[in-house]
């Protein structure tokens, strides 16, 4: 079964992956070519985790620069 793209998994989900990713690199005891593979799924993760990050930041951001009467509005990830 092929991995899940890294931008459809779920924040934690990825997180949970990038550990273990992190965890096999550090063993050493992973052939040179699937470390490889593996750093780059590792990459790809964070990045992915990084953007979530950066989004849920604006949220946040959004929500409390609007006074307590401003009605709440979506923050759209497409135009970030």
């Amino acid at each position: 079964m092929a991995a899940k793209k890294p931008e459809n998994l779920s924040f934690e989900d990825a997180m949970s992956e990038l550990e273990h990713v992190v965890v096999q690199l550090e063993s050493g005891e992973v052939p040179l070519e699937q470390a490889l593979k593996q750093f780059e799924r590792g990459i790809a993760l964070a990045r992915a985790t990084r953007l979530k990050l950066d989004n849920a930041e604006q949220q946040v951001k959004i929500l409390l620069s609007q006074d307590e009467q401003a009605p709440l509005s979506l923050f759209d990830e497409t135009n970030s």
